[in-house]
């Protein structure tokens, strides 16, 4: 039988929710030749959505926009229940809370009997009014309900405890994110235009205050001068971070890369990862820094630490920004003994997340 799956998601910006969504519609098809997928964005245009992701391209049929405005909006539920129909969808899986309210009832409408949803962190449920939201969503929309990680299925069942979540991890390629050797880690710089002396700092994440960039630039003007900051990603507070950096004296050693497609070459440039965000669910970049050799140091909110091999990370609160220093310097001193893994092996891989997730719609 024809299966017809869409991925619903807030926004198709750079980000791991959509990044995930990509991959499941990329590797799914692949598992399955009986199965197509599409990705639905609730906002934004496929205008909008490919200047700013060009990885998209490729995909470009497969994607489609409501363009819904901000608010709570009857007549997306209406749009996405006519496109439902229109591709002929088998089932729904929706990607976190907004995208559960309008997937939930638009897939109810258009007669759909499989409505997948997946909790990628669990920090919005710290907010009564978002519990009480969710609850009633679950218990009115009866989804399969789907978490990525121990600890996030752990917080959704005492909120919510006759949810009954599966565990399914976020995954990567490992085939893809692979470590190289260091004559082949200058060509990575090069491709950047980052320098070849000292030692590379990276962040992969988008430039909003969710995810700690001013506690790093701050931590990273305290460093010895040989460092080098490298911060792929792009968002709305690039200019005030650009200005932060101008600020505390940094801008020649701090290079905003914006956002990039070819996150391999990134990772296998950098000595160091540092994601310092404030709210994590089971982040991918982490996974993908270590895939490919690179030592990391996170933040220990959320599950972030849960992304972590013990022998290359170390993570800590971020309410106490005076250790950033000590931190770095202890991560970095250990960077320079450590030499760069040849091989990784975690436990979520692509080749798993699919397989595994793609039993959900059946």
């Amino acid at each position: 039988m024809r299966q017809v799956i869409i991925q619903l998601v807030q926004h198709l910006r750079p980000g791991g929710i959509e990044t995930m969504a990509l991959d499941l519609l990329n590797h799914i098809s692949t598992l399955d030749t009986h199965c197509e997928t599409h990705i639905v964005s609730l906002e934004g245009t496929a205008e909008q959505a490919l200047a700013a992701w060009p990885r998209l391209k490729p995909y470009s049929q497969k994607l489609h926009f409501l363009n819904k405005p901000a608010g709570l909006r009857p007549d997306a539920v209406i749009a996405l229940s006519g496109l439902l129909k229109q591709l002929q969808a088998t089932a729904i899986h929706t990607h976190h809370i907004g995208p559960l309210l309008y997937g939930g009832m638009a897939a109810k409408l258009a007669g759909l009997k499989i409505h997948v949803h997946t909790e990628h962190d669990a920090w919005h449920l710290n907010a009564r009014a978002n519990r009480r939201l969710q609850r009633m969503l679950i218990g009115l929309l009866k989804p399969t309900l789907v978490a990525d990680c121990d600890a996030v299925a752990d917080v959704l069942t005492r909120y919510f405890p006759r949810s009954q979540p599966q565990v399914i991890l976020n995954g990567i390629d490992t085939h893809k994110f692979t470590p190289v050797h260091p004559d082949e880690q200058c060509l990575m710089k090069a491709k950047f235009n980052l320098p070849q002396y000292g030692t590379l700092i990276g962040c992969a994440a988008r430039l909003e205050t969710v995810k700690g960039h001013q506690f790093l630039l701050e931590a990273f003007s305290r460093l010895h001068p040989r460092f080098i900051l490298a911060l792929a990603g792009d968002g709305s507070l690039r200019e005030e971070l650009q200005a932060s950096a101008e600020r505390l004296g940094i801008s020649n050693r701090v290079y905003f890369l914006g956002a990039l497609d070819d996150m391999t070459s990134f990772y296998q440039a950098i000595d160091i990862f540092c994601l310092p965000s404030l709210n994590e669910g089971l982040p991918l970049s982490p996974l993908e820094a270590q895939a490919s050799g690179v030592p990391v140091v996170i933040t220990d909110v959320g599950v972030a630490a849960a992304s972590s091999v013990k022998t290359v990370a170390c993570w800590y609160p971020p309410e106490m920004p005076p250790h950033w220093k000590a931190a770095f310097s202890a991560v970095s001193t250990a960077a320079a003994s450590l030499p760069r893994a040849s091989s990784f092996s975690p436990t979520p891989t692509l080749r798993i997340l699919p397989g595994r997730t793609s039993h959900c719609y059946s």
